[in-house]
């Protein structure tokens, strides 16, 4: 249970941090040219601060879901599926008391 919820939350940062790198204005522009005048919403200093430490703050929380996830994933699988298998054949070998006769040089083996 636990392991599911935090895997959608990693899943969920991850398109959060996507969106928050896109939108970062880069020497390019990029889709920062998109946000248009927000400089009232963010700040003073526009939009770049704010989500320069959007992206930190979140990068940080996908790496600690990420550490998490890890943990919780090693730690609950002690066991391979190897270790569950049953072996179970019908094949009996062949024992001492019952030796098997090589064909000789004249017979040829028999064809089933």
């Amino acid at each position: 249970m636990t392991t599911s919820f935090l895997l959608i939350v990693q899943i969920i940062l991850v398109v959060i941090l996507v969106i928050a790198v896109l939108l970062q204005k880069s020497s390019s522009i990029g889709l920062g040219a998109y946000s248009g005048s927000n400089e009232s919403v963010f700040g003073a200093k526009g939009p770049n601060s704010f989500l320069a430490k959007a992206t930190f703050i979140i990068g940080f929380l996908f790496v600690s879901n990420t550490i998490a996830l890890g943990y919780l994933y090693s730690s609950s699988v002690q066991t391979s599926v190897v270790d569950n298998m049953i072996e179970s054949t019908d094949v009996v070998a062949p024992t001492a008391t019952t030796p098997i006769a090589a064909p000789t040089k004249n017979e040829t083996p028999a064809v089933k």
